[in-house]
């Protein structure tokens, strides 16, 4: 049975710290865990495109949450990143993840082949009837086939396992509609937004929550903006929307994404490393002044 739970605030989209040599750098992740719960997040996202789960191999996604899990101790949520190349292996990963603890799953629609909105609904049918965790959609329209609204509220209706949706196109009108189209039926659903821009106006019209990149940054900052959109506290709030704004637009231009995440977050003393895609001399070069840059940055927030 699901455990009807609404998902509620701030879930960071966690990078994995990395060794000199690419590996996981198991003692960095657990203290950056640590670090992250202490600051105030109120849940976890392993495995997330900022925790960048098509760079390592299936064995190194299993381990990584359950290196968090583990860390996590049940002083937050754990919302597992469970996506995999077919549904086979997604449904594994969900077994896996259910028996070591983890509280969701969420799920990428599938990626590379586009497909039709049916062959996504199919899909993820198919996962919803086999999962024994319960399973948040995760919509990513620049990165993998889209899930409309037919979709997920077809799901919702007939999976009890489908509890939640995780959006990152950041399409406003678009969580309005699924809002209006899923609750009344669904008042156990989650609706989490993805894209840090527009929180606070997400907040506002009915989400729960964010899986938020700059969270894994300033984990201070997203916290203190959910806290004043959900106390009523709107003035600060929209001030606050701005800091996030221009420090997201940060992070996000420094680099490919999600490296000026990475990058961010060594800037707050977490030994983060060099992800695994090779960057050019050229790009090597320009690390400097980004670094700088952003370290000017999170000093005017206050969070050097």
């Amino acid at each position: 049975m699901t455990t009807a739970r609404r998902f509620s605030g701030i879930y960071c989209p966690n990078i994995v710290p990395l060794e000199k040599s690419g590996e996981i750098h198991e003692a960095e992740l657990r203290a950056y865990v640590d670090w992250l719960i202490v600051r105030g997040v109120h849940g976890l996202y392993p495995n997330g495109s900022t925790g960048e789960f098509t760079r390592f191999t299936a064995e190194e996604r299993r381990r990584i949450i359950e290196i968090v899990v583990d860390q996590a101790a049940g002083r937050v949520p754990v919302l597992a990143g469970a996506a995999e190349a077919n549904t086979r292996e997604t449904i594994a990963a969900c077994e896996h993840y259910a028996k070591i603890g983890a509280t969701a799953v969420a799920i990428v629609s599938p990626f590379y082949y586009k497909l039709s909105s049916e062959s996504v609904y199919a899909y993820f049918r198919e996962i919803g009837a086999n999962t024994p965790i319960d399973v948040t959609l995760y919509n990513i329209p620049m990165f993998a086939s889209p899930i409309d609204l037919d979709t997920v509220r077809r799901l919702a209706d007939e999976c009890e396992r489908v509890v939640a949706i995780k959006d990152s196109s950041g399409d406003l009108p678009f969580m309005m509609s699924l809002i209006a189209a899923v609750r009344p039926n669904r008042p156990d659903w989650s609706f989490l937004t993805g894209w840090d821009a527009c929180l606070l106006p997400m907040l506002l019209m009915g989400c729960d929550g964010g899986t938020n990149a700059t969270s894994g940054v300033a984990p201070e900052l997203t916290r203190k903006l959910f806290e004043c959109a959900t106390t009523g506290n709107l003035d600060e709030a929209r001030k606050i929307q701005l800091r996030v704004t221009r420090l997201f637009d940060a992070l996000f231009g420094a680099a490919d994404f999600p490296d000026g995440f990475r990058m961010g977050v060594s800037l707050r003393g977490i030994a983060s490393g060099s992800g695994r895609t090779p960057r050019s001399e050229r790009q090597r070069a320009g690390e400097a002044a980004t670094r700088q840059q952003l370290t000017a940055l999170l000093a005017e927030e206050g969070l050097s």
